[in-house]
């Protein structure tokens, strides 16, 4: 007589029993991780700061190159690419813009190498241009830092514009408001600004998810 077998689900009626599935680890570091990697992507970009005061060791034609070229890449309102830059490594010219726009080019005088932005004179579209420069003033700075170099943004008063002008060369409907200096930035100029944890409001203060906080 053969052996008893052992009951199955199909002699039983019942349903076979679906092995569980082995618990979901947490996600909290691998999230973390996640995190630290994007921060460490950006952290470039978060380091780049304005820079007034070089070394004399002079900014190279290639590096002054790569900068324009950043430039000239640079995004501007409808694509309409309003902006033309002029790339400077004569210090005398560089030092003469200087002198001209005082205080608010107090950071050119040390500068080994300046870009000059240059805009279209049209006071109707005063504001787009004012965005369409200010862009590619940023996309300077970081290409600058990219570089190892540092740079420093100056805008040019009204009343300064056309001496400006007239030493650069430009027709009459041309003008620039913002110079970009570049050079090897001095030990002094590469020391902390503000004390440990005080060079930026806290992020909750600033960043808000989803709407304004209710206080």
């Amino acid at each position: 007589m053969p052996p008893p077998t052992a009951p199955t689900p199909e002699s039983t009626g019942t349903a076979a029993a679906v092995p569980k599935a082995p618990a979901a680890r947490p996600r909290a570091p691998k999230a973390a991780a996640a995190a630290a990697t994007a921060l460490a992507c950006v952290q470039p970009l978060i380091r780049v700061r304005q820079t007034r005061e070089f070394t004399n060791q002079p900014v190279t034609k290639a590096e002054l190159d790569a900068i324009t070229e950043v430039a000239r890449w640079s995004g501007s309102s409808r694509n309409e690419q309003p902006c033309r830059f002029i790339a400077l490594l004569d210090r005398v010219a560089i030092s003469r813009i200087a002198e001209l726009g005082l205080p608010q080019t107090r950071g050119l005088p040390t500068a080994t190498a300046a870009v000059a932005i240059v805009v279209p004179d049209e006071p109707e579209r005063e504001v787009s241009r004012a965005f369409d420069d200010g862009r590619a003033a940023e996309r300077l700075l970081i290409a600058a830092t990219l570089l190892g170099l540092g740079g420093g943004i100056s805008r040019l008063r009204p009343d300064v514009r056309e001496p400006i002008g007239q030493l650069l060369g430009l027709p009459p409907n041309r003008s620039v408001r913002t110079i970009v200096g570049f050079g090897h930035p001095t030990a002094e100029a590469l020391l902390p600004k503000s004390q440990p944890g005080a060079a930026r409001l806290a992020r909750e203060q600033v960043i808000f998810a989803e709407r304004w906080p209710q206080r």
